[in-house]
């Protein structure tokens, strides 16, 4: 963080260029990196539901940390089961915190969307169920398709499980 009149000599000494807002926002999205307040609820989320375990953003070798307990446990028992999850869709993204639809059953939120990419916070297994179904995702009429992200190392929806 620096202030703005500070910014072009900062990306000019890292080699780097300074960019839109809107740039920047698609490219948060395309790489299926979630946002507070857009793509989650501050308050309302444990980290794993917002990916920060899979993006570096929880030390569980650290000391104490309010809610340590709980974040720990979810943590040891792979039991995150909601998460913000990348989708995509053809035409214009649907509304900020529609309602993501499995036929007749809500199974998340809609988050940010741009050009065709979006994020949702997803019940991993309620969408699970409707893929195994071959129920389509809706969020404000518009169809989702899943996109799985590089960096997600947890059980994603509609993947083949591994042999126990």
């Amino acid at each position: 963080m620096l202030p703005p009149q500070l910014a072009a000599k900062a990306a000019a000494d890292l080699g780097a260029e300074l960019v839109d807002a809107s740039i920047y926002e698609a490219h948060r999205v395309a790489l299926g990196v979630p946002r507070g307040g857009a793509d989650f609820i501050y308050g309302d989320a444990f980290p794993h539901e917002t990916d920060m375990d899979q993006l570096c953003g929880v030390d569980f070798d650290k000391g104490c940390f309010v809610g340590q307990e709980v974040v720990s446990r979810i943590e040891h028992r792979s039991t995150a089961r909601t998460r913000v999850v990348p989708v995509s869709f053809d035409g214009s993204p649907p509304e900020t915190g529609a309602p993501v639809m499995a036929g007749d059953k809500s199974v998340g939120m809609m988050g940010s969307g741009v050009f065709g990419r979006g994020l949702a916070a997803l019940r991993l297994d309620h969408v699970e169920e409707a893929l195994a179904n071959r129920t389509t995702l809706v969020a404000g009429g518009i169809e989702l398709h899943l996109v799985k992200p590089p960096w997600a190392r947890f059980a994603f929806p509609g993947e083949p499980k591994a042999a126990e």
